[in-house]
């Protein structure tokens, strides 16, 4: 087991968490989700995060509030207090040193895709590390340039972008086309001397601005899921073993956030570990759905019907479905009141404590419109 433990950082007063194979953050808007997923990256991955703010030109002259500022972002030195504190798998993290010291830069271990990945992309290209603010945080920073390095040196120089065989597997791709791209390609076309990702065909390319806001949104998480998932015998990437998805359903149709979802699920297949925030009540459907099949004794074929995943399609994901019964997946609810941390893993409905049955807010107003309707329908009935 790994646990973070974060005490009196920005909203959160108190957060101990302990990661699953799967672990998922749910809660309001800003109540800490992605500091603590940020603080999860800083203590995976200290050494190379040092060294990619140095290669990039930063200098926080080894204080503290210089380097939260240049790591979480302009401003962020305000989140650090004098009773804060972390944690890391039981030993207490000396942050002054971390800002003061330079580690051992090593391969990274944590792949993380934030939020704001929308920003990624300027005119339909990966933007460079430089081009962005010196305030930035690092975390957008870093996968904007990847995505660059992607698309440059080692996937897509000319050509089609997706779909592609030797890319995603063909029920994935099956899958995307039909709930997210339609009939359209993505691929790399020449406006002049900018090469840019365009949809459609040669003949009538659409450029970035005219994609529709789920395309958007979903384009930099796709080319982040073809680094992830080699189409080599090599089930990882390199030394990568933790992966971080923010807000994976952002601009999604729901039959395309099933297809993420299923994604998610290769991931894990792949063994990766993966955390993800969300806001998303499907993603918690998800995981309390896989949760009782696994307790009841179910198969992939049940997991697969989870999916409505066709019949033609099922032979490539059988094995996927199959691993998504073994892992284990952890739930923790960021409160934005008392600015503690919750593990609602259990996700039952008939829980006592509010949070765990209205799943983090999630299921709250669906719940309450059933029971407005139900007393409504029941007054017709006897009037």
């Amino acid at each position: 087991m790994t646990t973070l433990e974060l005490q009196s950082i920005a909203q959160i007063r108190e957060a101990k968490l302990t990661f699953g194979d799967l672990t998922v953050f749910v809660g309001p808007q800003a109540t800490g989700k992605s500091i603590a997923l940020q603080f999860l990256k800083l203590m995976v991955d200290t050494g190379n995060v040092q060294e990619e703010l140095r290669r990039h030109g930063l200098d926080w002259a080894g204080k503290l509030p210089e380097f939260l500022d240049v790591y979480f972002g302009e401003g962020m030195r305000a989140i650090w207090r004098d009773q804060s504190s972390v944690t890391w798998d039981g030993k207490l993290v000396n942050l002054e040193q971390i800002a003061s010291r330079k580690r051992p830069s090593r391969a990274e271990t944590l792949f993380f895709i934030p939020a704001q990945r929308v920003l990624t992309l300027r005119d339909g290209w990966p933007r460079p590390f430089t081009d962005y603010s010196s305030g930035d945080p690092f975390t957008v920073r870093e996968f904007s340039e990847k995505l660059r390095l992607l698309m440059e040196q080692e996937l897509f120089p000319e050509g089609t972008v997706f779909p592609q065989e030797r890319k995603l597997k063909k029920a994935f791709r099956t899958l995307l086309t039909k709930h997210l791209f339609s009939r359209f390609e993505l691929s790399v076309d020449r406006s002049r001397s900018q090469k840019r990702l365009v949809l459609g065909s040669d003949r009538t390319p659409l450029p970035y601005m005219v994609w529709s806001a789920g395309q958007r949104e979903f384009v930099p998480l796709l080319l982040g899921a073809y680094w992830l998932m080699p189409s080599t015998k090599v089930s990882r990437r390199r030394e990568l073993s933790w992966i971080v998805i923010e807000e994976l359903e952002m601009g999604l149709h729901p039959r395309a956030i099933s297809v993420v979802l299923l994604l998610l699920l290769e991931l894990l297949w792949r063994d990766y570990r993966v955390c993800i925030s969300t806001h998303s009540p499907q993603v918690l459907e998800m995981v309390w759905a896989l949760t009782r099949i696994r307790k009841e004794n179910g198969s992939y074929k049940d997991i697969l019907d989870l999916f409505d995943a066709e019949g033609a399609e099922r032979p490539g994901l059988q094995s996927i479905a199959e691993t998504a019964l073994t892992k284990t997946a952890r739930v923790y609810y960021f409160s934005g009141t008392s600015g503690k941390v919750s593990e609602i893993s259990e996700l039952d409905p008939s829980a006592a404590f509010e949070q765990e049955a209205s799943w983090g807010g999630l299921s709250e107003f669906s719940g309450r419109a059933n029971e407005i309707v139900a007393r409504v329908t029941a007054a017709n009935m006897h009037s």
